[in-house]
């Protein structure tokens, strides 16, 4: 395997993407969980689609997008979608849930819409569903690699700003900070590493990405950087793993990181049981 990475190009693509994936993802996800936004990952990998459907058929039918890479137009439907998931928001203040599913209902739709006039399913769009090895180019490499380079900047310089706004956000806004400026960079944030991620992971599966490894780490994590500490390593190891058995049993790598991920967070869940049950019959 490491020999074959150094000898094709598209693995080393792969791989280093993954790594990049891997960091970025479960970051931001320990935010997303803590704000119980969970949800939203799924809405704007549906709005991606979109992006990505409309984009392959404009590259069929207008040949000015003949050579455009898919990725920048599920970007841009996918900022736009967090967008309006922030405005939606704002409107329904008391009933802030519902601009989640409003907005994925409108991604599936649009999305259905774009394949359906893309004479439906093809090789290129699957990729983009659950992931491809040989589907990342360069040029998707150094994408996610300024998207990455962008997120972790974002987090490291308003770490503080973010902690206290998904912790306590009336604290927060009592204490001068921005709240409706910080909330739109980490919106587009998100959309971002969606969008980025699909190329490995694929659409349907991103946000398992961004929630899994997070979810294992709050079992057996003291305190949030702990929390953020423990979502890397083991997003890390999800899409490794993940990559090295989809290589060798040739499936779609989207699936394989999943299903590691959920096997990580069985193992926390019952390391946590079996701390729990020790700890009480050394009371007894």
């Amino acid at each position: 395997m490491i020999q074959a990475i150094f000898q094709y190009e598209f693995l080393q693509n792969a791989f280093l993407t993954g790594i990049l994936i891997g960091i970025i993802a479960p970051l931001l996800g320990a935010f997303i969980v803590v704000r119980r936004l969970s949800l939203i990952a799924d809405a704007l990998s549906h709005v991606t689609l979109s992006g990505i459907a409309a984009s392959l058929y404009l590259s069929k039918t207008v040949p000015v997008f003949s050579g455009l890479n898919p990725l920048y137009f599920g970007m841009v439907f996918s900022v736009m979608g967090s967008l309006f998931i922030e405005r939606l928001r704002m409107l329904y203040k008391h009933y802030q849930e519902l601009a989640i599913p409003i907005i994925l209902s409108g991604g599936i739709g649009i999305g259905v819409i774009f394949i359906s006039l893309a004479d439906g399913f093809n090789t290129d769009l699957f990729s983009y569903l659950f992931g491809s090895v040989s589907a990342v180019s360069r040029g998707d490499l150094y994408l996610i690699g300024g998207i990455s380079v962008l997120v972790i900047s974002v987090i490291f310089l308003l770490y503080k700003e973010l902690f206290l706004l998904s912790f306590d956000e009336d604290h927060a806004k009592a204490s001068g900070i921005p709240a409706k400026a910080i909330h739109f960079i980490f919106m587009v944030m998100v959309a971002l590493v969606i969008a980025a991620s699909m190329r490995v992971v694929g659409i349907l599966l991103v946000s398992s990405l961004m929630t899994l490894p997070v979810a294992a780490s709050i079992r057996i994590a003291n305190g949030f950087k702990q929390t953020i500490a423990f979502s890397v390593l083991f997003g890390e190891i999800s899409v490794i793993v993940g990559l090295i058995s989809a290589f060798y049993l040739n499936l779609a790598p989207g699936g394989t990181i999943v299903m590691t991920a959920i096997l990580i967070l069985l193992i926390t869940i019952m390391m946590k049981k079996i701390r729990m049950s020790h700890s009480s019959k050394v009371e007894v």
